[in-house]
Formats: structure tokens, sequence, C-alpha cells
């Protein structure tokens, strides 16, 4: 069987968690990176380890992604795999919410998904090929308490990966979405000693969403929840 091949990567909404990983695993596959963030200058040591590219986007900006895609172009070439990171939480009751606080929060993390969904389309279309993956969490499945804005977004962001999956796959685009089912381990956020492996490992996401690339297309995952082996469901 033929197994898919990727030149160059953008992930949009880096940080030093999932996407730090993924720039690293990306960058030792042979794949030329581009990362972006609203500000760069986090991004420095990421980049001189990997050799990525950084690129300022503001992920709610149509103009701000667009002008990101044709940097990327200019630099790379038209990316074939484009991951979007960016989210938003807001937290507290529905009564308490500033509307402008949750309109910000759905535009990051829905409104930014379509944004750069949309741009990494028009240059996959024409190839046939490409991939763009899209990181949910436990919100787009499940709705908590104090956390309305977030489940919007993050439920939206879910409707947006599974429409494009069936827009998108019969012509060649194999579009994942990612249900982050548990907390993610950080420098600042480490499992508890007695609960070891309870927060989900960085680079074991990273290893995830690479092994979907890879998927035969006879086989296409459009959705897989990665939580860990404590976590209730």
């Amino acid at each position: 069987m033929d197994t898919p091949t990727y030149r160059t990567a953008l992930i949009v909404g880096t940080g030093p968690g999932l996407s730090a990983s993924l720039a690293r695993l990306f960058a030792r596959e042979g794949l030329a990176v581009a990362v972006a963030a609203r500000r760069t200058d986090k991004l420095v040591a990421l980049c001189t380890e990997t050799g990525a590219s950084a690129h300022a986007c503001d992920a709610a900006d149509p103009a701000s992604v667009a002008s990101l895609f044709a940097a990327v172009e200019a630099r790379h070439g038209a990316p074939d795999v484009v991951v979007y990171n960016a989210s938003a939480r807001v937290r507290g009751a529905v009564v308490d919410l500033d509307p402008a606080d949750v309109q910000r929060s759905l535009a990051i993390s829905a409104f930014g998904g379509f944004l750069v969904a949309q741009q990494a389309a028009r240059r996959m279309l024409p190839q046939g090929r490409g991939a763009i993956l899209l990181t949910g969490a436990t919100a787009g499945v499940k709705g908590f308490a104090l956390s309305s804005a977030f489940a919007m977004g993050k439920f939206a962001l879910r409707g947006l990966a599974q429409s494009m999956a069936r827009e998108l796959s019969p012509q060649g685009i194999h579009v994942a979405h990612f249900v982050i089912d548990g907390g993610i381990r950080t420098e600042a956020r480490a499992a508890a000693a007695d609960k070891p492996d309870s927060l989900l490992e960085p680079d074991a996401i990273a290893q995830t969403y690479w092994h979907v690339l890879h998927q035969h297309r006879s086989a296409w995952s459009w959705e897989v929840e990665l939580r860990p082996w404590v976590e209730k469901f």
C-alpha cells in the first residue's frame, strides 16, 4: 500500500506543549516546518532547535491568516500538512460572562479554525492531496458547567471537521479531529507522584497525529480520542 508523504507542515497556535512536540517530530521526519502564534518571541528557542520559521498571526483575522499562508508558501512552498491548535478559554457563569470575551473565544476556537482550514484547502485541492488536522477537547463532546464559551467553540470546531471530512475526503484531503480528553503535561503542570501518566504526554499525542497522517486512504480516521489510562469517560 502506498502511504502519504508530506513536505511542509504549518502549525497554527504554537506554544510549549503539543505544538512544540509536533514541530520537533515533523522536523525530525524531514518536513519543513512553519509555526504561527500571536507573539513570535516565545518561539525563538523552538525555531532554533527545529529550524522552523516563525510567523506572527491572529488566527481570528481573515487578512492575517491569508498573509500567513502567503508567507509560508513563499518560504517553504504550500503546506501539505496544516494543524490548528489555537483556542481560547473563558470561564464563568452564563449570567456573568462578558459577551465580548465570549465573542473573542468563539473567534479563536472556531472561526479561526475555519479561516485556516479554508486557506489550506484552497492550496491542497488543486493538488488532490494534503491533510488538515484540528485539535479539539473534551469540551467539544461534553459541555461542562461554567465553560459554555469553550464548549461552544469546541463543538463548532468538531462540526467543522466532520463537515470538511465529508466534503474534502473524496477529493483527496484527509481531515481529522482530535479529542484531547484530559490535561496535557507541561513544564508547569506535572502529573502527581501517586498518579503516574495521569496527564497526556505531548510527545505521545504527537505520535498519534503522525500515525493518522500516514493512514492509507482506504482506512482514514476523521476523529480520534486520546485520554490517559486513568481518565474517566
